[in-house]
């Protein structure tokens, strides 16, 4: 059997593998109980996919007013493409008129193609009036909150849960396997 985690080939017998410590016999419990037909509900799978956005752009340090001003910027580049496409489609349909060959019933159409032009206009000043002033609410409501901080919604029971672990602080190793496990909890009598 190789290890999910790290690869490496483990006898059949082992619980645990060798190199990484990994519990191999539960994932062998995990494969052999797996159903077969198990059905997909794709209610579920598009609501946590999008759940899930906020989660990665926090992770990836997108705060709220960097999406803002992307949007911004988005809507100002979509905005100029449908400028420059209007121009574009007049000035090409012009030169396609004033070649000569093209019957008046139906220069009158492409004279008027430029106009295509402004979906993409429309769409970029959309995307700005949002950025400008909808997106604008939520930086606020986003600050709002991170100057009350996210312990003023918890109630005293959850304010006194013990804090995740920081994975960025180094912990020196200790003699035992239980020294120093209480390291986040709150001591309740003081120390002499």
């Amino acid at each position: 059997m190789f290890c999910p985690q790290c690869g490496t080939t483990q006898n059949d017998d082992l619980k645990f593998c060798k190199s990484c410590g990994a519990n191999l016999s539960a994932i062998r419990q995990a494969v052999a109980s797996r159903e077969t037909e198990e059905k997909v509900d794709w209610s579920k799978a598009w609501s946590q996919m999008f759940l899930s956005v906020p989660d990665i752009d926090r992770i990836r340090g997108i705060t709220p007013e960097i999406k803002r001003y992307n949007e911004i910027k988005e809507g100002v580049i979509t905005a100029c493409v449908g400028v420059g496409a209007s121009v574009f489609l007049f000035f090409l349909m012009q030169g396609i008129i004033l070649g000569g060959n093209v019957p008046p019933s139906k220069a009158e159409i492409l004279s008027r193609i430029w106009i295509a032009g402004i979906i993409p206009l429309m769409i970029g000043l959309g995307i700005i009036f949002n950025g400008l002033f909808i997106s604008k609410k939520i930086v606020e409501i986003s600050k709002r909150e991170a100057q009350t901080g996210p312990d003023a919604l918890k109630t005293g029971a959850e304010r006194d849960a013990l804090r995740p672990a920081d994975t960025a602080e180094f912990i020196p190793s200790d003699f035992s396997v239980t020294e120093g496990t209480t390291k986040h909890l709150k001591s309740s009598v003081p120390k002499p």
